[in-house]
């Protein structure tokens, strides 16, 4: 029965990957958690090995088609490494309540940008022609790699909902750049995270293999769909599902624990 949860979560979260091309890996950890029983310590690195193993496959036709900004990847992974770390140790430290309130909070965070509007390109790192200012995008990702690092480490989560606003909106980096920017970001987060939450934790290889199989195989599929559906109206519904579900979270978190 278990297996069976597993690979139908697995397949949902997979098709609203391949659909939206992020962010349905916000429902991973919930999924685990009042889906599969898991406690959070087990949930965050499955979900960390679904977030990685997803992102890797979305970046892969964007390295292709040379969409990827390499310099502020690596400006993000290098700060955004360590601070992975940070906040596994940090995580390790909380009750599983506190956790939960605020993985709660990060959804409410992630549903909110889901709504907002993406149209245009800041102008706070401006870019001169195809070249990027370092000087002043270096501090700006320097602070974005380390608040998405430290989050990924604590709830297990991609981070794409902070990483896209902080290239697109901070740095003035063109959307198509910075989609495929952020999944190579992803990936190298969440491969830390895994390692930092590998010790002393004991994961559910079945569970994981069927989560993580079945999220695959419904994002490549979904993929092909993704021109005919209206992604705007899914972005919205499936941000009010966001919101019900971290709405779920607190109230369990606070109330029956």
């Amino acid at each position: 029965m278990t297996l069976a949860l597993a690979l139908g979560f697995g397949a949902v979260i997979g098709v609203l990957l391949g659909l939206l091309g992020g962010g349905g890996s916000i429902l991973a950890v919930p999924a685990l958690v009042f889906g599969l029983g898991l406690s959070m310590e087990q949930a965050i690195p499955i979900s960390l090995i679904v977030v990685g193993m997803a992102s890797a496959m979305g970046a892969l036709p964007k390295m292709r088609a040379h969409l990827v900004e390499w310099r502020l990847a690596g400006i993000f992974a290098a700060t955004g490494i360590p601070a992975t770390f940070a906040g596994s140790a940090v995580g390790r430290l909380l009750p599983e309540r506190v956790l939960l309130i605020g993985f709660a909070v990060v959804m409410v965070a992630a549903g909110a940008r889901m709504l907002a509007d993406r149209g245009g390109t800041g102008t706070a790192c401006s870019t001169e022609g195809s070249r990027i200012n370092w000087r002043r995008c270096a501090p700006r990702s320097i602070s974005a790699g380390l608040a998405v690092g430290f989050l990924t480490g604590l709830f297990g989560v991609g981070g794409g909902f902070l990483i896209i606003p902080a290239l697109v909106l901070m740095l003035g980096i063109e959307m198509p750049v910075a989609v495929g920017t952020s999944l190579v970001i992803i990936v190298v987060n969440s491969a830390a995270g895994l390692i930092s939450h590998l010790s002393g934790t004991s994961i559910d290889w079945a569970i994981t293999a069927a989560f993580a199989g079945t999220a695959i195989v419904g994002s490549l599929v979904a993929g092909q769909f993704g021109t005919r559906v209206d992604t705007e109206r899914l972005q919205r519904w499936f941000a009010y599902l966001v919101f019900a579900v971290a709405a779920y979270v607190l109230v369990d978190a606070i109330f029956l624990r």
